[in-house]
């Protein structure tokens, strides 16, 4: 018998077109309806891949990974420099869902900046912040704010190791007068401390040492007292 071959099918002309419309691949510049710039790679009518977004409202400018129309990946966000001409950075690190997410590096002003953990654009986990005053926080943070485990350290250089919730001190910590040459070991609550001890510590090199060193306390059990005390304070934070 003789082959029959089938009839190719032939589709409407409005679907070749629309597969020609599609963005894929590397383009040149493309422009939004609305000014907004972008450069680089598409998958299906959306940003997916390397690519750099320009934002008319603000100047702004994205440059790294994208994933079907959203940053996702590593990318820097940057902003026009005083003066114009320049960028300067915002953001370096982790995307995801359009969010600041993983690690990165976010520059608040010239003097402040943050290193560490994000999650869904807020500092989450483990991170670095250095303020305008000179001093540095590096601990744990959640929901944007210190807490957990952490130190902060003054321009003095007198430092605060303990806990943190809510953005201030909460709960057991010391605090290094190393300008006088003591120490306070205790309870804290929202940044004042409540109940605790303080101690001589380096003295005898401390550069404005206290007149006379702390005397030694007389009673039986101190630090049964003290615990005791502590405990009240604790069990009201939890």
């Amino acid at each position: 018998m003789p082959h029959v071959k089938p009839a190719k099918k032939v589709q409407p002309l409005w679907k070749e077109w629309d597969f020609k419309a599609q963005k894929k691949g590397i383009h040149h510049t493309v422009y939004d309806v609305n000014g907004n710039e972008y450069t680089g790679e598409w998958l299906d009518n959306k940003k997916h891949g390397k690519g750099t977004q320009k934002w008319k409202k603000n100047n702004s400018l994205y440059d790294g990974d994208w994933k079907f129309g959203q940053r996702n990946g590593f990318g820097t966000l940057s902003s026009p420099a005083e003066g114009g001409g320049t960028y300067k950075r915002i953001y370096s690190g982790g995307w995801k869902n359009d969010k600041r997410h993983g690690y990165g590096t976010n520059f608040y002003t010239a003097e402040e900046y943050y290193e560490g953990e994000w999650y869904c654009n807020k500092r989450s986990g483990w991170g670095r912040m250095y303020y305008a005053d000179g001093s540095i926080y590096e601990g744990e943070w959640y929901d944007d704010k210190r807490s957990g485990q952490g130190m902060l350290r003054l321009a003095t250089e007198n430092r605060y190791e303990g806990s943190w919730k809510f953005g201030k001190k909460n709960g057991p910590g010391k605090f290094f007068y190393l300008d006088k040459g003591q120490m306070y070991e205790g309870v804290w609550v929202d940044d004042i401390p409540k109940c605790g001890e303080v101690t001589d510590f380096g003295r005898e090199g401390a550069p404005d040492p206290t007149i006379y060193p702390i005397p030694e306390i007389k009673l039986m059990d101190a630090k049964a007292v003290l615990g005791e005390a502590e405990q009240i304070f604790l069990n009201d934070q939890e």
